[in-house]
């Protein structure tokens, strides 16, 4: 990657007057802002369809986009909605906050009056659309049957031909208006995000996205490719340890899912539940289905982070009626093979960022050095004043992404607060900063701007912070608490907080350290 700087700001997050940000003015605004700051990268979180817990990690597919990023402005330009109903769309309650629940239902009655004003031209680029994409139309058919059956998951859907996806069962839910109108409603997304990507591509700036390792049970990409992930065989038997167990219903429909080992921090480990793949089915078919969900990532972000990258050395596998990971087991991913399919088809892996961060073992450094992707390194793990951490700042070696925090860690200034006396001492030590004043927020806060100076300073070829340290933000504005269910991903900033920012003092560092 080129040496620079950059910015991580979730697109809903952004400012703006739909009570969540959106793929339009406000981004484009932002990345000019970039501009004058000498950034020349925008992370962002994943752009699907946020699901369990209003999380982008968990959707109901792997390719479609999130609808509630649709800019209603431009639905007017495009002569879809009035004046009065883009006015309609106005969410005026918090600024701070989004309210997924709400935004759901008001924005499909949105798309739905669009959908309606279509003309056929549009309707003629959306049937073009459909046949480019094959996962678009398993997405508008999964979402139709959706609709149909109450919002059940795939397998409880009442029509069988349907659940075990029927050729025909399908081919005549492609015939309903309703399929029409999902399709619709995810071409409009695309072709938005190309216009106002490459208003940002022209800032200089360059979009690094976020792609989550595995899919959710319930989602398109199971329903439509069961035989692609380990499913469990029909009619199988589970032997309860006590009467009054409760088996996931799951557990009937998967034969393993994923999570994580337990660790210093969580002792049964993380049972995260998503079902695993059949690698060797995938094999078969040169990774097919993989290269197709890195192709069309390719179009939406120009730098690639895979989430979980450590998935393709070894990734753990735990039975499905588990109650915890705590009895999992390491299992042999894809390898490098998969990277050779990947180099073959794209012609180098350059444009991905490998997740690395949790347990280092000596079999998945050897994977990353193999693969010669960039690794991740983030500030806050480093801090311990007993050990010279591969965390800290003089460590970095020149291949890798360094951060403050990521979007699953505090904010810089909550973590100052909250972290350990001996180690923030160690923070503030190491980064410089010799004042009291250690606790103070704001955009030009002392000890902040230490820790960020002290990132840029490293030999790490990209650097990035969370909007958060930026404003100087404590730990009410943290964007995810991992192992939380509810009051996650729901944080927004204003226009006012973004104009507060010292352009100035980050263009000046991204030129003192040649970023």
């Amino acid at each position: 990657m080129e040496r620079g700087g950059g910015v991580l700001m979730h697109i809903a997050s952004l400012p703006g007057p739909f009570g969540i940000g959106v793929l339009g003015e406000e981004a484009i605004a932002f990345s000019e802002q970039l501009k004058k700051q000498g950034m020349k990268y925008w992370q962002v979180l994943p752009f699907s369809y946020p699901g369990s817990g209003d999380s982008p990690y968990q959707s109901f597919s792997a390719f479609a986009g999130n609808w509630l990023f649709i800019d209603p402005r431009r639905l007017m330009k495009r002569g879809l909605l009035t004046a009065n109903e883009v006015v309609a769309q106005e969410y005026n309650v918090n600024k701070w906050r989004i309210d997924y629940d709400y935004l759901r239902i008001e924005r499909e009655k949105m798309l739905r009056t669009a959908y309606g004003r279509a003309d056929d031209s549009l309707k003629k680029d959306v049937e073009r659309f459909l046949k480019e994409n094959k996962w678009a139309q398993d997405v508008a058919a999964y979402l139709c049957a959706q609709d149909k059956f109450y919002k059940k998951a795939w397998w409880q859907w009442d029509d069988k031909d349907l659940r075990d996806y029927k050729k025909e069962a399908v081919d005549n839910l492609k015939k309903e208006d309703n399929y029409f109108f999902h399709a619709f409603v995810q071409y409009i997304f695309m072709s938005e995000w190309q216009e106002i990507k490459k208003e940002i591509n022209d800032n200089g700036i360059k979009i690094i996205g976020d792609m989550p390792i595995y899919v959710s049970c319930d989602s398109a990409d199971v329903w439509a490719g069961r035989d692609m992930f380990k499913m469990a065989k029909p009619g199988r038997k589970i032997k309860k340890q006590d009467e009054d167990e409760e088996i996931p219903e799951t557990a009937y429909i998967f034969d393993k899912v994923a999570g994580v080992p337990p660790d210093y921090f969580c002792e049964d480990g993380q049972l995260w539940g998503n079902p695993i793949y059949d690698w060797e089915k995938h094999k078969k078919t040169n990774y097919e289905w993989w290269m197709t969900r890195i192709e069309e990532n390719y179009k939406l972000y120009d730098i690639l982070r895979i989430d979980h990258f450590r998935a393709f050395s070894s990734y753990w596998e735990v039975k499905s009626e588990a109650k915890t990971a705590r009895d999992g087991e390491w299992v042999k991913g894809p390898g490098l093979q998969f990277f050779d399919v990947l180099n073959k088809k794209f012609g180098d892996s350059s444009r991905l960022i490998a997740e690395d961060l949790g347990e280092k073992t000596p079999d998945l450094d050897e994977f990353m050095k193999a693969s010669g992707l960039p690794g991740m390194k983030v500030m806050q793990f480093a801090f311990n004043p007993w050990e010279d951490s591969g965390y800290l700042p003089h460590n970095y070696e020149k291949n890798c992404v360094a951060y403050t925090g990521t979007h699953d860690n505090n904010t810089m200034l909550g973590w100052l607060w909250e972290a350990k006396e001996d180690e923030r001492a160690e923070c503030l030590k190491y980064c410089g900063f010799e004042g009291n004043n250690w606790g103070d927020g704001g955009t030009r806060s002392a000890s902040i701007r230490a820790v960020i100076k002290t990132l840029w300073m490293s030999h790490a070829d990209c650097v990035i912070i969370p909007i958060q340290d930026q404003l100087g933000y404590g730990g009410d504005t943290r964007i995810n608490i991992p192992g939380t269910a509810t009051g996650n991903w729901q944080v927004r900033f204003t226009r006012e907080d973004l104009d507060g920012i010292d352009n100035e003092w980050y263009k000046e560092l991204n030129r003192l350290y040649r970023r």
